[in-house]
Formats: structure tokens, C-alpha cells, sequence
């Protein structure tokens, strides 16, 4: 038997106050007199101690206090029905008004035929009540438990800013019973694949939940006030760069610090978010949200290689995440360039370029970043502050790496040196040009 509803409140939460809500606008057979609806609901309600498939109220995660909505997979398969829709907007206009955070635990195979159409429509109705909470600068995080299908997966639950899911979860559109019997088992309806392919943040093991959970509240919120310190330089900052080939060569050794020792440096605790929310990941672009001094600050780092349409893809998500949530944004930049291979451009390399322009361009709060290593080209430049540019004096930044300018003006690879200090690329050049607001110091 699968879990009730309060099983999965109380299991990762304390104090919790459950809501009054007046869910009965119907017949005992609901709006389209269903044969048998009453009698089923009736057998639900006495296996699971509610009149519905959520129970919502108000608790305590941590240290966070929270906005619960719970479904009860055990109450007609979890699914939506007319009453469960005013529950879950009252739940998250309810937070709205308080002011906290939303926590969506869910169980369910989708919405109740037995209540045709405006079953579905829920969706739009829970939809719109989950957009007013992200106007207001309140995060929703999501709990994805077995199995999460059909409608709720695909407005509430993938919707949400932050998505954790229980491994081993049925995680997909498809529900197993309406999937094509060959497909019954396929891994890609599983909470696994959705974390592989960028749709999931997080697979949290149930007796870890709690503990995860709380963190993630932790992070998403406390932001630090205004504009924030620059991370130290790490790497071995005497004696610098002797001209601007050697800048070049000391920016891509294989052992200079790259992004995640600066991140743990700088950062107290972190949690990451993973994915595009439309199919990719970069494993070379690391977003998320750090705790410093007490406070909460966005991140998005590259790590030294090529950057993927995912990768800005995740940064520009990250950043909007963070605009909405008023958290400064520290960003981290060390690439060679945007990825070039025709996979790229069939993933859109310049649309995602150009949304992350973008959304660092409108972002409300302070964007501060650090090139900690190779700056090269927009595929570096899309992730800069316009306003508060800084660089590591091991690191460079360039209009184009010097070897891909000697290609373009047809010059012999002997004269890369020469070419890459009329470049101008050095820390102390890109500084006099004024690219740079100044040379971080230890």
C-alpha cells in the first residue's frame, strides 16, 4: 500500500495546520452524474481520512515555514477532480498572501474522467494560481513520488522552479496504462531518465528527503542584500603573465583552479539545479543557489569547456529564477567558446546565446561576475555582467582565440604569439581598455 497523504507530511514536515476549504460544488455524483462516482469517492474517503485526493494546510520544513499541498495516490489514483483544484489554488493563493514558500508533494495518475472537462481544467486554474505565486517572488519546489503522471506532471510538477523526485519514480505524460503496452516498462518514463535529460534538479532518496528538502528551502531564500564580494583568486598569482601568449597558455594549464574549487571556496553550502527544462544538459555549466555569510546568492559557472545551447540555456534559467526571487547572481567565466560542432547549431547555439544576453540585460538584481580563466568570445561574453566585470590575473578574455584569428587572416601558425598580444587579452590590457572593472587580488 502506498503512502497516505499526511504519511508524506509528516514525514518530511512539523506543525502542520490543515486548511478548511469548501470543495463540495456538486451532487454526490459530481458535475456530470457520473454511475458509481459517490459510492467511489466514499471508499476513498474512508481509506484515506479526506474528502479529496490533497490534503493542504500550512507546516514547518526545517527551519522554513511552508505551504503544503499533498496528494493521496490511495484517493482515486491521485487524480484531479473539481474539489482538488480549489484545494490546491487555495493552498497556493494561501501562500501568497503569507508570504511563504509552496511545497507540492505528488502522487497521481492525472485528472478524473469521472468529472470530464472540468477535471482538465484544473490544470488551467492551478496553472494561473502558480503564476501569481512566482509574480510574487515565492518559490514552488515540487516533490515528484510514484507515480507522477498525466496532466499534474505536466502543469503542476514540471512547473515548479525547483524539482526533486524520489528514484524508481513513474515520472512521465504517458501513465502506464495509456502508453503502448511494448513502451510499459521503458526507462524513459522514469524518474531517472527525467533527471538525465535536464527535466528533474534532484533524485532524493525518501529517508534523505526531509533533510534535502529543507536545504533547498534554506537556499531559495535570505537573499544578500545589494550588490556582493568578488570570490578570491586561487591559483598562483606571481610572478603574472610575461606577455600575452604566456596569459593564454597559463589560462588553459590543466592545473589552474576551475569553477567548482572556486564555488567551494566561496560558498558556505550550495545546491544545484540541473537542465534546460527542454531536454538538455551541460555538465560544464554549474547553476544553483550558495549560502554566504547567512545569505542566499545565484550562481551559474563554466568549467572550462565548450558551452552547449543547454548550458546557456540553464544559466538564463537560472538567472530569471533568481531575478524573480531576489537573489543576487554571481557569475563564474571560463570557457573556450560556444560549442561549434553541428549538434550545437542544432540545438540553437545563437537563440540561447542571445536569451542569455537578454536575461542578464533585464535581470533586476545585481549580476557580479569573475573570469577566472579563458574568456573566449560571446560564448564567454553572453554570461558577463554589464556592470560589474572582474578577472583573475591568471585568466583572459578576447575577442576570439589567437589561433582562430591567424585561421581567419590566413597568417602562418608560427605568428599566434604576435597576434595574441595585438589582441590585447591580458588582464592588465583588458583593465586600461576599461572591459574590466579591475584585477581581483587575494
Amino acid at each position: 500500500m502506498k503512502p497516505g497523504a499526511r504519511d508524506a507530511i509528516r514525514a518530511v514536515s512539523t506543525d502542520f495546520t490543515e486548511f478548511d476549504v469548501d470543495d463540495g460544488r456538486y451532487g454526490p455524483d459530481g458535475p456530470l452524474d457520473w454511475p458509481g462516482y459517490a459510492t467511489q469517492r466514499e471508499s476513498a474517503a474512508r481509506l484515506t481520512d479526506t474528502a479529496e485526493s490533497v490534503v493542504c494546510g500550512r507546516a514547518r520544513v526545517g527551519a522554513a515555514e511552508v505551504v503544503l499541498v499533498s496528494f493521496d495516490f490511495r484517493y482515486l489514483g491521485g487524480s484531479v477532480g473539481t474539489g482538488t483544484g480549489a484545494r490546491i489554488v487555495h493552498a497556493f493563493d494561501r501562500a501568497r498572501v503569507s508570504g511563504l514558500p509552496l511545497v507540492s508533494l505528488i502522487a497521481t495518475g492525472g485528472t478524473r474522467m469521472q468529472e470530464g472537462m472540468l477535471s482538465l481544467r484544473q490544470l488551467q486554474l492551478v496553472a494561473r494560481a502558480a503564476a501569481r505565486l512566482r509574480e510574487s517572488g515565492l518559490p514552488h519546489v515540487a516533490v515528484l513520488q510514484d507515480p507522477t503522471t498525466g496532466g499534474v506532471w505536466a502543469s503542476l510538477g514540471a512547473g515548479a522552479d525547483v524539482i526533486l523526485a524520489l528514484p524508481g519514480a513513474q515520472v512521465a505524460f504517458a501513465g502506464r496504462r495509456v502508453r503502448p503496452p511494448r513502451y510499459a516498462d521503458d526507462p524513459a518514463f522514469t524518474a531517472e531518465h527525467q533527471y538525465a535529460a535536464g527535466h528533474v534538479d534532484e533524485l532524493v532518496a525518501p529517508d534523505q528527503l526531509p533533510t534535502r528538502l529543507a536545504d533547498w528551502l534554506v537556499h531559495l531564500g535570505q537573499p544578500a542584500p545589494g550588490s556582493i564580494d568578488i570570490p578570491r583568486p586561487l591559483g598562483d598569482q606571481t610572478p603574472r603573465a610575461r606577455d600575452a601568449w604566456h596569459a593564454v597558455q597559463q589560462a588553459r594549464s590543466p592545473h589552474r583552479p576551475r569553477a567548482a574549487a572556486y564555488l567551494d571556496d566561496y560558498f558556505d553550502s550550495r545546491v544545484l539545479i540541473r537542465g534546460d527544462r527542454t531536454g538538455g544538459v551541460d555538465e560544464g555549466m554549474l547553476c544553483g543557489m550558495g549560502r554566504r555569510r547567512g545569505h542566499s546568492i545565484a550562481y551559474a559557472a563554466q568549467t572550462g569547456t565548450a558551452t552547449t545551447p543547454a548550458g546557456f540555456r540553464t544559466a538564463a534559467r537560472l538567472i530569471r529564477l533568481a531575478d524573480r526571487l531576489g537573489l543576487p547572481v554571481l557569475t563564474l567565466v571560463d570557457t573556450p567558446g560556444a560549442a561549434a560542432d553541428p549538434e550545437a547549431e542544432r540545438g540553437g547555439t545563437g537563440p540561447a546565446i542571445a536569451t542569455l544576453f537578454a536575461t542578464i540585460a533585464e535581470a533586476r538584481v545585481p549580476v557580479t561576475t569573475l573570469v577566472v580563466g579563458e574568456g573566449g568570445s560571446g560564448g564567454a561574453l553572453a554570461l558577463c555582467s554589464q556592470d560589474r566585470l572582474w578577472i583573475t590575473p591568471d585568466a583572459y578574455f578576447s575577442v576570439i582565440a589567437p589561433e582562430l584569428a591567424a585561421q581567419i587572416l590566413k597568417l602562418d601558425p608560427s605568428e599566434v604569439p604576435e597576434l595574441a598580444g595585438r589582441l590585447r587579452l591580458r588582464p592588465e590590457d583588458l583593465l586600461e581598455l576599461g572591459v574590466v572593472h579591475g584585477i581581483a587580488t587575494g
